[in-house]
């Protein structure tokens, strides 16, 4: 039944009632409207594109969020990837290693923008920001950059053939005309060692090794000039492995590609990188030639991860450095330098201040206190005491296991 007054229509009613709760409204004190406050600080100083690096990456970061409660709000964030820098020149092969769960996947995945969105810093390719192109402008830009996986079996289409699986790309971006598209496919594989017949058939027939070179063959497929490896061998037999390395060092060669090698295999790392990066929970702890990294290790961790590896010798006395406790978690990371709760050599000023990227030797960086310089120790002092001042406890050291 309508709300009705003596005289006054339905539509002057109404009218009336909507004036009267905008009066009301008005009466009550509005909320101010506050900026939503940024999760770090993006105060990387811009880089200066130096041609003879395809890769230039600066500061780099990238947190996950951690949702909590009934209305999933957002509790802490998980640091996989916190301020990484390095250059990677053209024609080069960088080795990123590190114990499971420090952030190497994670880091080629981001350079790639497989991600999502950067938290932080800087990612040049060919002097070009990743995250600043257009959707437009990325298409173009993942022909150039690509990707090969760690599991090869499951992340190649059980649904379609070979065929399909290195020409599906090559189609999409119009790599070659479709009159050319079969030879063009026949000598990709013949590249990475497959044969014309294979193209009718589907992932389950073929072997690990075989299935390897199908996902080569895939990224390989888009004549890319950077190529991130994630664990490429590390689900392979030694046997399949040295046919595989062997393989991306002669397609490096015959096409100067770039490669960034992910792996655990320190032998493997050795033979095939021509720099190294050691991570350790979301940082670049170290980093320089091959030569250089292997020889003169300079970080404790460094020194701890290349102490396992196994010498094929049974007369050879190992000088094992068993590290305490476990890796901290990313999400709670230590306070000043990351790897203080599980380092033999940890200063008091480590459990304050976090370590400065510096450069010991020529091309050869590390992030230790154990190397700085009269001014980087009275900036990490300053750093201590300033930490010291507002009640920062430092971490407990973890026993060894």
């Amino acid at each position: 039944m309508p709300y009705m007054k003596a005289g006054k229509t339905d539509d002057e009613v109404f009218e009336e009632n909507k004036q009267a709760s905008q009066q009301h409204a008005e009466d009550f004190p509005k909320p101010k409207k506050t900026k939503r406050e940024k999760l770090v600080e993006d105060d990387h100083a811009p880089l200066i594109y130096d041609p003879q690096y395809i890769l230039m990456v600066n500061r780099l970061k990238k947190y996950f969020p951690i949702k909590g409660g009934m209305i999933s709000k957002t509790v802490g964030h998980v640091k996989a990837v916190d301020g990484v820098s390095f250059n990677l020149k053209r024609g080069t092969t960088m080795g990123l290693v590190g114990e499971s769960g420090c952030g190497k996947t994670t880091l080629g995945r981001v350079i790639l923008r497989l991600s999502g969105e950067k938290t932080a810093g800087q990612v040049l390719f060919n002097g070009q920001e990743v995250y600043d192109l257009s959707p437009k402008e990325m298409r173009a830009m993942r022909t150039k950059m690509q990707i090969i996986f760690q599991d090869p079996f499951s992340s190649l289409s059980p649904r379609l053939p070979v065929g399909e699986i290195i020409g599906e790309a090559v189609r999409e971006h119009g790599i070659v005309s479709s009159a050319e598209f079969d030879d063009y496919i026949d000598g990709v594989m013949d590249n990475c060692g497959l044969q014309p017949f294979h193209k009718d058939r589907y992932p389950h027939e073929f072997s690990g090794g075989q299935r390897q070179r199908i996902c080569i063959a895939r990224a390989l497929a888009l004549n890319p000039e950077f190529v991130v490896c994630d664990e490429p061998v590390s689900a392979l037999d030694v046997s399949i492995q040295a046919q595989i390395i062997n393989l991306l060092r002669e397609l490096q060669e015959k096409y100067k590609l770039t490669y960034l090698f992910i792996s655990h295999d320190l032998s493997v790392v050795e033979h095939i990188s021509d720099s190294v990066g050691v991570m350790y929970l979301g940082n670049l702890v170290e980093y320089g030639s091959t030569e250089n990294i292997f020889s003169r290790p300079l970080h404790p961790y460094t020194e701890a991860l290349f102490s396992a590896i196994p010498v094929p010798d049974p007369d050879a006395k190992m000088n094992r450095i068993i590290l305490k406790g476990s890796i901290p978690s990313p999400a709670n990371p230590p306070k000043g330098c990351k790897f203080h709760t599980r380092c033999e050599k940890c200063m008091e000023i480590c459990k304050y201040a976090a370590p400065e990227w510096t450069e010991v030797e020529q091309g050869h960086f590390c992030a230790c206190h154990l190397y700085n310089d009269a001014a980087a120790d009275q900036r990490a002092a300053q750093a201590m005491e300033a930490a010291k001042r507002e009640g920062v406890a430092p971490e407990k050291e973890e026993e060894a296991l």
